[in-house]
């Protein structure tokens, strides 16, 4: 069977942002990421797939210049975001451009109460008290079990509502873009389409585009429009977001579909790579 057909991507000038053929390297010694290329439209939802220790969340602590912190450094291509080469700034500068990453495993500040922690997003801001307390109104309207949390401490929610509080303190800082890694992992079914649910209307309704790293496929795939997967740090496979929920090898190796012994994307047949684009 055929790889699916990529959709028509944007112009890397179009995009509101563009990851051009990086590489990534941990302590000077260990390369983690290699040319990996992908783009994201403004206002689109695009899924960055793969199993654990793919390079999913190395790739979106990239764009948001977290990877320093963990001795990472990007050491070739560029990231450009809302037109403007972002990979020299620190995160604090790029969340002040509207680029935003909600990390793994939620991190609240579990010693502060969950509205303390939603005001903490919008540090940033210089626009006034009333503007924040407005987006803090939005937030619950998005959250209503966080209105009802508001006053309990971070530390004491279900993991739930810490993703919620997470995925709500990102917006206070009025992002034009998020970099959501993994929001699915542990927790319930229904809980994780309540959330992807509420992501999904944060796009259409407030124009945030989102770039999703996670491992639960299926999932992602149904809210995505776009998706790459990722194996060993590559990119081994891009298409729109149907054409990907459709082919019969991301079936068998990522949605848990079919028979045989599971074997490395790149040993099916119909793997083709795919010529990236570079900066």
């Amino acid at each position: 069977m055929s790889a699916p057909q990529s959709a028509p991507k944007p112009a890397t000038a179009g995009a509101m942002l563009a990851v051009n053929n990086i590489e990534v390297i941990y302590d000077h010694v260990i390369l983690v990421l290699k040319g990996v290329s992908l783009q994201v439209a403004p206002g689109g939802i695009v899924a960055l797939l793969g199993a654990n220790g793919a390079g999913k969340s190395t790739t979106l602590k990239s764009i948001s210049n977290l990877i320093r912190s963990e001795r990472g450094e990007v050491t070739k291509g560029a990231i450009e975001f809302a037109g403007e080469r972002v990979d020299g700034l620190t995160p604090n500068d790029l969340v002040r451009r509207g680029c935003v990453q909600v990390m793994e495993g939620r991190h609240c500040f579990g010693h502060l109460t969950v509205e303390e922690n939603l005001q903490t997003g919008a540090f940033t801001r210089k626009d006034g008290r009333d503007a924040v307390g407005a987006d803090l109104d939005m937030v619950y309207r998005y959250f209503p079990r966080l209105k009802e949390r508001r006053s309990s401490l971070a530390g004491y929610i279900s993991g739930g509502e810490q993703q919620m509080c997470a995925i709500g303190r990102a917006l206070m800082s009025r992002p034009k873009m998020i970099l959501l890694d993994e929001p699915s992992m542990g927790l319930a079914p229904q809980l994780v389409e309540e959330i992807f649910e509420i992501v999904q209307r944060l796009n259409a309704e407030q124009g945030v585009s989102v770039l999703l790293a996670e491992q639960n496929t299926h999932m992602a795939l149904k809210y995505a429009t776009y998706g790459y997967i990722l194996e060993n740090g590559r990119i081994v496979m891009d298409g729109a977001a149907k054409a990907l929920r459709e082919n019969e090898d991301v079936a068998e190796f990522y949605l848990g579909i079919g028979g045989g012994n599971r074997k490395s994307f790149r040993d099916v047949k119909s793997y083709k790579r795919r010529k990236r684009w570079l900066a």
